[in-house]
């Protein structure tokens, strides 16, 4: 029997880094910074991919791929951009190694095959993308272009964490081009009401929406929406942004297109994007101690069933009863797994499945055969109950709906008690400190007071919610006017 996991209120970061390994979802790799990602973890990610797939297609969007390499010229062209991805950038300056003289057996760079131009490892893709959109688009005609693409981007992190912070990582970025301004706003809008859709109703995040401010949007964006989740150690974790780009890419690579009028202008854009983060924000949204807790439309396995038999006799009376449960759910598009092992016993089985977050364990036993019923176990809320066999195929599929809906329904309420409005600096320390979670306080609306604030705590501006009131204040830092109130928080 493996060891327990390190509770959640004894060390929350040693709980995660325990379970993100031992619930066999990742694990470092020997590229500093950069992680493997195992088949049960992938196919979580895949089960994102697969859902946001359908909905960006649903709504207009085509995939494509674009090279991994930017040539430096085309990665400055734009300077805000540049500048704000320059200290992650990797770069590639030769193509080709040799046999070192000095150390047989050992290779070294060629210094003669040095590029004549440095490429950069994609930190993100709006150089290259704009780049090659300056070719496709000429007239009105060409517009809109709605382009998504599944890709692998580099960030040099020096301090990494697995899902949350890694020096490569997967992601979706969404790269649009627009005739009008209004075009483009709408559809930064329409991508940040699809996230919040995806994280809420597909894995059971509640998210607030809302604005960054300058200081937090993306480089090279004149405005940066947002999904924001909190966690359960009260720290929030940005789930997704879409950004409104203007013109500035395409004043950048020189973009234009003809209008209907005979004119010639500039094409609006935008960008979005979501990563391999979202695993992260999963794991500490719904897990506990005994392991992660997994939304059922994100369980690779949504049933397990385990027999409890002595014998290959009594093994065999159960796996036909197992079999015909299997092929019922699997009928009503439930995703089943007979485990029959014979190597491992049950009880080290019930773990596993615990740890891996499996949202409902079936057990058959000789005694449960007999009266014609199973033990049907909750993975979210540990219950156990016995249940007819016969009604298992009506009652799985609407029980995974409800545990669902209840995951949700906690986290929301963890989220919902955890926004706190202050009113000064003091009480925004002390919630910070002995509470967490977002602070909603007036802010004056300064870069200064922001990072006075960010330097002082630690805490950042999260959004500025959509939801927000107008509400005359004082800023909790300068004491300076503030018209509404914005949600600060520690982030990952």
């Amino acid at each position: 029997m493996s060891k327990k996991l390190t509770k959640r209120s004894e060390d929350y970061s040693k709980w995660y880094n325990e379970l993100v390994v031992r619930a066999d979802l990742a694990e470092n790799s020997a590229v500093r910074g950069c992680m493997i990602i195992k088949p049960y973890g992938f196919a979580i990610w895949e089960k994102m991919k697969e859902e946001l797939d359908k909905k960006f297609k649903a709504t207009g969007h085509q995939n494509a791929y674009f090279p991994l390499f930017v040539p430096k010229s085309l990665f400055e062209a734009e300077e805000k951009n540049a500048e704000g991805f320059a200290k992650e950038c990797a770069v590639v300056t030769h193509y080709r190694l040799k046999n070192n003289p000095d150390e047989p057996g050992k290779l070294m760079v060629d210094p003669e095959a040095k590029l004549e131009e440095e490429l950069v490892v994609r930190p993100t893709s709006e150089a290259i993308i704009w780049n090659t959109y300056k070719n496709w688009i000429q007239s009105y005609r060409d517009l809109p272009i709605l382009i998504n693409q599944w890709a692998n981007v580099v960030r040099w992190e020096m301090r990494t964490r697995l899902f949350l912070r890694t020096a490569e990582f997967l992601w979706q970025e969404g790269h649009t081009a627009h005739a009008t301004k209004q075009e483009a706003l709408d559809e930064t809008l329409l991508i940040n009401n699809l996230y919040a859709d995806f994280a809420e109703n597909f894995m059971a995040i509640p998210v607030i929406k809302g604005v960054k401010s300058e200081s937090e949007r993306f480089a090279g964006a004149v405005d940066t929406h947002c999904i924001e989740a909190l966690m359960q150690d009260g720290k929030a974790l940005q789930a997704g942004t879409s950004h409104f780009l203007g013109q500035n890419f395409a004043k950048a690579f020189d973009v234009k297109y003809a209008t209907s009028e005979g004119g010639l202008e500039h094409v609006w854009a935008t960008s979005w994007g979501v990563s391999t983060r979202l695993m992260g924000a999963l794991i500490m949204t719904h897990s506990d101690d005994n392991g992660l807790v997994l939304p059922p439309n994100l369980a690779p396995i949504q049933v397990v069933i385990v027999p409890i038999y002595k014998g290959a006799e009594q093994l065999a009376e159960i796996a036909a009863v197992a079999t015909s449960i299997k092929q019922n759910l699997e009928g009503k598009g439930v995703s089943v797994k007979f485990d029959d092992r014979d190597n491992i016993k049950p009880g080290f089985k019930f773990n596993d499945y615990e740890l891996k977050g499996v949202p409902l364990r079936i057990a058959i036993g000789p005694k449960d055969l007999e009266k014609n019923q199973v033990e049907l176990a909750r993975r979210d809320t540990l219950d156990k109950t016995y249940v007819p066999q016969t009604e298992l195929a009506d009652l799985i599929p609407g029980l995974l709906e409800v545990m669902q809906d209840e995951l949700y329904q906690k986290a929301k309420s963890y989220r919902d008690t955890h926004i706190t409005e202050v009113d000064s600096f003091d009480e925004f320390k002390e919630v910070l400190t002995n509470k967490g979670g977002f602070i909603s306080a007036h802010w004056d609306g300064t870069a200064a007071s922001e990072e006075a604030i960010k330097k002082a705590t630690k805490a950042t501006i999260r959004c500025i919610p959509y939801a927000v009131k107008e509400e005359q204040g004082k800023c909790v830092f300068s004491g300076n006017n503030s018209p509404n109130r914005v949600l600060f928080a520690k982030a990952y």
